[in-house]
């Protein structure tokens, strides 16, 4: 697999459109940065790692729902294998006008672009979420 994260959120997008309550994906310490920022926003309950059904190491995500749609409406890919996006804090842009958030991948860790701002750190912008 080339692209764990993308994996990661196009799993998130699909059971989101099918109404799934949880949704599971392998382990790796990456993807469990990206669904702390995403826990800490509120766009998902929370996570587990458990193992799946192949044996290996896997992350269980509860999915956040709110008046039956899903919290997550929009996910989006910014910083791919093929084209690295890298800004700098100035530069880290505002998804909906703050409505949305940005996962931006620094130095200090990964964290949204508020948080980013707040620290003033720029990095690679992974994703934005709506």
């Amino acid at each position: 697999m080339n692209d764990p994260i993308g994996d990661m959120l196009t799993r998130i997008r699909n059971a989101s459109l099918r109404g799934k309550s949880t949704v599971e994906t392998p382990a790796s310490k990456g993807r469990a940065r990206v669904l702390d920022v995403l826990a800490d926003e509120g766009y998902i309950r929370g996570y587990e790692n458990t193992t799946g059904k192949d044996g290996h190491p896997a992350i269980e995500i509860s999915l956040k729902y709110y008046d039956g749609a899903p919290v997550i409406r929009e996910v989006k890919r910014v910083s791919k294998p093929g084209r690295r996006v890298y800004l700098g804090v100035k530069d880290i842009p505002m998804v909906r006008q703050g409505l949305g958030v940005s996962i931006v991948s620094t130095s200090r860790g990964v964290m949204s672009d508020a948080s980013a701002r707040a620290n003033n750190v720029g990095g690679e912008v992974l994703c934005t979420v709506f």
